[in-house]
């Protein structure tokens, strides 16, 4: 391969991966792997090394294991009164595609549920004996009682409030009676509260990429006061802080879980990742509360619902919201734009308002691709012309390039000679595209992660979510790079780009042919966005797929249109080869006057002489 195409291709996959992901604040943490922790079976044997180890001795169990059910108008939550913990939180306004409504705790038959409650912050061993509780109205309080290695009895309360229309919900652990709670735990802290395996929708396998992903966010407090979210990174597949956080929060693409204390406690918050359990990846925050010699009473916060800014941006005003809540910025745990977050709403606005006229986001993606192109067309047709006036001089380009190869700087004055003759703007073909470029960064930043795209059809049996990747059929097997699930979308979309891009350079063929780098952009380059968008949402591939096949439309009427274009039209076209005349006209003058100039130098040159 040539020197030239083997460059190209390394600089084709440098843009084409930082065009792709630039929208996004992406920090991915790497894949790794924690101890597994104890099946959440409420077994003896789990039950006596936590007692051993930290000599706390659980008193009778009083109530029944089974599960019970809690409603508001927005939540369906099964609680579970072993470990006093949650099993599923079922989001009633949100479905899958499969119309199944989304379940927040995304747990395997052997994983914890969520909300258990650990001693100290030894997150080994659950605490998973069987709590009284009550109902009161909006509050379900469970409590058990206790005996500590000296004797003291005391009893550990968890309560959960509730509020009708707020995915925000109130967990307080209670230690009452305890005097000697400060020895429990060897670093000095009484009891740890958990979230954990997953946060849902459920999923079978983990990319950890920009189309899927499991991350955790804090807001750390800076020295000004102020708040600062940043990515957690995992070290061997954990993560700790003691520094004063206003929340943390382990989110998917469309939801999150967001734990934010009400006080001022000095809690250590830490945070697992594994892709050892019976799901593809865990991910658990916690939240260890220091010791003290009395009785202790602390609320933490809990969001547990969708990334929507109408429900997190609600924590800014006590009106705005059921707790009279001021000051938590929870909007900060929705997932960045970029820094054309104003164009995606501009684009964002068009877009549902095209579906208020066609509620079918598939058929109002292509509405508003076709809207842009129109939009854009002024532009691409400079383009166009600007590159046909390119082709038109090309051979005398050779020429120069031929005549002047020792001497750049001859060369660039004579190009910069004939594209003034011809009146062609060298970079004319190339800045429509970067004025388009942003356009097309902003409508990937929306198409990726438009909350609204979630379970919206665009053809039956064939694409019912928007959000996710279309699959005609699974194999039994595993492709290198691809999976097991084979996608039709992506395969359509390269064939159109590959058209498209062909039928763009074939004004140009004798370059393309003489040209390694040419070939390339118009196989190499399709076949790499094959595979960085084969696991793609449908919606975007839509897009891309649509301003394919009008872009071979446009271009198609485009070559007709020149093609039976009259005489006067035709025109503007002649005058580039004119100008390519006059331009050889003018150096053969040069040269002429240059002869004329050394052979008068000679005939003086010989009279003097004589």
């Amino acid at each position: 391969m040539e020197r030239k195409t083997i460059l190209a291709v390394i600089l084709c996959v440098i843009v084409i991966s930082v065009s792709m992901f630039v929208q996004t604040t992406f920090f991915s943490s790497p894949e790794t792997t924690v101890d597994e922790t104890s099946p959440a079976d409420g077994s003896t044997t789990t039950a006596a090394v936590q007692k051993d180890e930290y000599k706390v001795t659980p008193l009778e169990d009083h109530n029944s294991t089974e599960t019970f059910e809690y409603e508001t108008d927005i939540l369906d939550i099964t609680f579970d009164p072993v470990g006093a913990s949650i099993r599923s939180i079922i989001m009633k306004d949100h479905a899958n595609a499969d119309g199944q409504h989304v379940d927040l705790v995304f747990k395997g038959d052997n994983d914890h549920n969520a909300f258990l409650t650990y001693w100290g912050s030894d997150l080994s061993n659950p605490i998973m004996d069987t709590f009284d509780y009550t109902i009161e109205g909006s509050r379900i309080v469970f409590s058990h009682d206790y005996m500590d290695a000296s004797g003291n009895v005391f009893t550990l309360k968890k309560t959960f409030e509730f509020k009708d229309g707020d995915y925000l919900f109130a967990v307080t652990v209670d230690v009452e009676g305890g005097e000697s709670f400060a020895g429990i735990d060897d670093e000095g802290y009484a009891y740890t509260l958990a979230y954990e395996p997953q946060v849902g929708p459920a999923f079978t396998q983990m990319k950890n990429n920009n189309y899927d992903y499991r991350r955790v966010y804090i807001n750390q407090y800076k020295d000004n006061g102020k708040t600062k979210k940043r990515t957690v990174g995992f070290t061997n597949g954990s993560y700790e802080t003691t520094d004063s956080l206003k929340w943390i929060s382990l989110t998917s693409k469309y939801f999150t879980v967001i734990a934010a204390p009400e006080s001022n406690v000095a809690y250590k918050y830490s945070a697992l990742q594994s892709t050892d359990g019976d799901i593809a990846q865990t991910n658990g925050i916690y939240l260890s509360r220091p010791a003290t010699d009395a009785s202790s009473s602390d609320t933490v916060y809990f969001y547990c619902g969708p990334q929507l800014k109408k429900y997190l941006g609600s924590y800014y005003n006590g009106t705005d919201n059921p707790w009279g809540i001021r000051d938590l910025n929870l909007d900060d745990a929705m997932e960045s734009g970029s820094a054309l977050g104003w164009l995606e709403n501009i684009l964002k606005w068009v877009l549902n308002l095209l579906y208020k006229v066609i509620p079918n986001y598939g058929v109002d993606i292509i509405l508003l691709t076709i809207l842009l192109k129109l939009v854009l067309w002024p532009l691409s047709k400079k383009g166009t012309e600007s590159t046909a006036k390119m082709s038109a001089i090309n051979p005398q380009l050779q020429e120069l390039q031929v005549k002047y190869k020792d001497n750049p700087q001859k060369l660039n004055a004579e190009t910069a000679a004939l594209y003034k003759e011809a009146g062609i703007n060298p970079i004319g073909g190339c800045l429509p595209m970067l004025l388009q470029f942003p356009i097309l960064i902003a409508f990937y930043g929306l198409l990726n992660k438009h909350f609204e795209l979630r379970g919206a059809m665009f053809i039956p049996g064939w694409i019912p979510d928007l959000s996710v990747p279309e699959t005609i059929f699974t194999l039994g097997f595993r492709i290198p790079l691809l999976g097991s699930e084979i996608h039709l979308l992506p395969i359509i979309y390269t064939v159109s780009m590959i058209l498209s891009m062909s039928m763009t350079n074939a004004q140009n063929k004798s370059a393309a042919n003489q040209n390694g780098t040419m070939k390339f952009m118009t196989y190499g380059m399709p076949i790499i966005f094959f595979f960085i968008l084969y696991s793609a949402p449908s919606g975007l591939l839509l897009y891309w797929t649509a301003s394919n096949i009008l872009s071979i439309i446009q271009q198609i009427y485009t070559n007709k249109k020149v093609k039976n274009a009259p005489v006067v039209e035709k025109k503007t076209e002649e005058k580039v080869p004119e100008a390519v005349r006059k331009y050889q006209e003018k150096l053969k003058r040069i040269e002429d006057e240059k002869a004329k100039a050394a052979k008068e130098a000679a005939k003086n040159a010989k009279k003097n002489k004589k």
